[in-house]
Order: C-alpha cells, then sequence, then structure tokens
C-alpha cells in the first residue's frame, strides 16, 4: 500500500467516525460493489425486514444488515450466519422488547453450530472468549453495529446502558462439537447433522466458573445452580442461562452416566436459595408490575406470606427450559462459564437454520 492509498484509507475511516457509524472501533469503508457481494450470498429481498422497532421508527432490513457486516470486517461468505442470527434474534423476541435500550446494559450474545464452523474458521475451543478469530469477532461486531446503525442504539442515545458489558463489542462462539460426548444444542432442536445453524439471545454478563476442585458430577452441578441463582443476578423472579461447558466438565458428567438432559435437570433441581439468603439481599419478593425482585416491604410487593422457618427454599430455576447447555472451549482444565440471559425460562433456544444461496 502506498502513502497515498494508506491516507485515503483513514481518510473514509475518520469520515465513518465523524458520522457516528463505528462502535469506537475502525470499520471497514464500504462501496457499493462490495456490498453486492455481500447480497449475493442470500436470495432475500434486500428491502426485507429482519428486526422492526416501530416505537424506535426503525427497522433492520437484510440491506443494512450486508452494511454492518462488512463494516464490521465480515468476509462475505459470513453474512448467511448474520442473517440466520438475526432470525434468531427475532424469534428470541427480546430485541423488539427494548431490551438493548435497557439501564441493565444488555448485549447480543450468538452461538453458532454445524459444519460453517470449521468451513468459516469460527473458534470453539481455546479462548473462545476471547480475541483472535476472525469469523467470531467480526459476526458479533456484525450485530452489535446493525443495532447501533440500522436500529439506532447508539450509547447515550437510545442505548440507556448504565455500565453495559464488553459483550456489547462482540459476543459469538461456536460450539465445540468435536470434543464433546453429547450431540450439540442445535441438534437437541431437530437441525440435522449436514446444518449449519445460529442460536442467538439477550445476555447481561458471562461469568467465569473455577471448577476445579472436584470429580463428583452432583458437586460440579450445584456448583452451576449456586452461580446462576447467585442474589446479583436476581432481577427478575426467575433465573435463566446458558451454562457453556468446557469438554473436561462435559466428559466429566458423561463419565458418571449423566445424559445433557440429567445435567439440565440437576442444575433445575438445585436451583433455589433459602428465604435468609433472598432477604439478606432485599430480594426476597416481588414487584406486582415488573416482576422483578425487591423487599417483601416495598410498596410495589405483591403480598406474600413469610415462611416460619427463614431456611426455607425458594426455587428460581422453575423449568429445565431455564438452563441451556453448549460445550465450548479448550479441554485441558476444569473452567467452564455461566451466560446470564435476560429472556423467558420457561422455553427453549430460539435455533434458526443457515440458509445458504
Amino acid at each position: 500500500m502506498t502513502d497515498i492509498d494508506a491516507a485515503e484509507a483513514r481518510r473514509a475511516i475518520d469520515y465513518y467516525y465523524d458520522h457516528g457509524w463505528t462502535d469506537g472501533l475502525p470499520v471497514v469503508p464500504v462501496t457499493e460493489s462490495y456490498l453486492a457481494e455481500f447480497l449475493a450470498t442470500t436470495g432475500r429481498d434486500p428491502d426485507e425486514v429482519l428486526i422492526p422497532m416501530p416505537h424506535l421508527n426503525k427497522n433492520l432490513t437484510v440491506r443494512l444488515a450486508a452494511i454492518n457486516a462488512a463494516l464490521a470486517g465480515c468476509l462475505p461468505e459470513y453474512f448467511p450466519v448474520v442473517l440466520a442470527a438475526w432470525d434468531s434474534f427475532l424469534r428470541d423476541g427480546m430485541v423488539t422488547r427494548s431490551i438493548w435500550q435497557s439501564t441493565t446494559g444488555t448485549a447480543p450474545f450468538v452461538v453458532v453450530y454445524g459444519p460453517a464452523r470449521q468451513r468459516l474458521g469460527l473458534n470453539s475451543r481455546g479462548n473462545v472468549w476471547g480475541s483472535g478469530f476472525r469469523a467470531n469477532a467480526t459476526i458479533g461486531r456484525a450485530i452489535r453495529l446493525g443495532a447501533i446503525n440500522g436500529l439506532g442504539l447508539k450509547p447515550h442515545v437510545f442505548d440507556q446502558a448504565t455500565q453495559g458489558t464488553p459483550a456489547k463489542y462482540s459476543c459469538c462462539i461456536a460450539e465445540n462439537e468435536e470434543d464433546s460426548p453429547w450431540p450439540s444444542l442445535a441438534a437437541d432442536n431437530d437441525i440435522g447433522p449436514g446444518d449449519s445453524a445460529v442460536s442467538a439471545t439477550v445476555i447481561r454478563s458471562v461469568l467465569h466458573i473455577e471448577a476445579r476442585h472436584t470429580t463428583a458430577p452432583e458437586q460440579l452441578a450445584a456448583d452451576f445452580a449456586d452461580s446462576l441463582c447467585r442474589t446479583g443476578a436476581l432481577v427478575r423472579a426467575r433465573a435463566s442461562g446458558y451454562v457453556v461447558l468446557n469438554p473436561e466438565h462435559a466428559r466429566l458428567f458423561d463419565k458418571h452416566g449423566w445424559s445433557k438432559a440429567d445435567v439440565r435437570a440437576a442444575i433445575a433441581d438445585q436451583g433455589w436459595r433459602t428465604y435468609r439468603d433472598l432477604a439478606s439481599a432485599g430480594k426476597e419478593a416481588v414487584a406486582g408490575g415488573t416482576g422483578w425482585r425487591l423487599p417483601a416491604d416495598h410498596p410495589d410487593a405483591r403480598p406474600q406470606e413469610t415462611p416460619e422457618d427463614q431456611n426455607t427454599p425458594v426455587q428460581l430455576i422453575t423449568s429445565v427450559d431455564a438452563v441451556q447447555i453448549v460445550v465450548a472451549g479448550a479441554p485441558n482444565a476444569g473452567v467452564s462459564s455461566i451466560v446470564e440471559t435476560f429472556g423467558p425460562s420457561d422455553r427453549g433456544p430460539a435455533i434458526t437454520k443457515v440458509e445458504e444461496k
């Protein structure tokens, strides 16, 4: 690249900055011919609305999604995965309820399954939450830039996050199907082995679980349940989340004859806190309007009976559908994670097959 070419590239990047079209990092300048390469990967109408946001008078179209995928640094061949992610967000239902505008600071979370993982170079192993892999970084970033530029969800404007989360930059992983003892989450939801798929939902945080201490599956399940139900995570009445197991933990469960369904059931069964625990954090009651947790003496609290025994369990995970399991990461240590979701806790994940032209 000549000095003139470099200067022109910087000028274009600065132009995007000046117009507020970035997430704070440089973006890839997009020409009509480059945009056409993205749109050529799908048979969908460029004007098709992927995400309607009528209360903001905004619509995210296929064309806008393609522009932001290009801005994010995606290769054109990534675009069918980006589209499947947007379709999953629509099915999930939380984005159109203004959750990305929330003071809670929610972020998009995408998981990719099937052959597209290897074909596109998605990381499913070591440093799965970290940097270093173009497909993961840019597919996740395409969603965030689409929210900013397509739906107007800019910080300090319509994005009212109090603190936010690093996941707002990008949060896209792939399931490590090769090192898992079980079928993938996509296979659990009727996606065939030759098909690629994407699940997408709205999350609050990714919680590190250091669990190298035990080889007892019951203790490991208790650790995950306790982490899901920690009082600091309780905004709503119920807890829910993805348990992202590293292969070592998944194999430990499998070695003891536990299926994925067994793990989910055990976590759900142990997903409670005592009334005393909740009361000590001022979260023993539920608001009548919002359904959020608050103290029993709060004027918005629903009437409830205070148990005589303060150690009475209060069930916080009331359905196995509140617990979704993905296997990801390297098989080299007992380190897993909890992804705290913000959506419904009584139904399965929103998973969409990747449609390629």
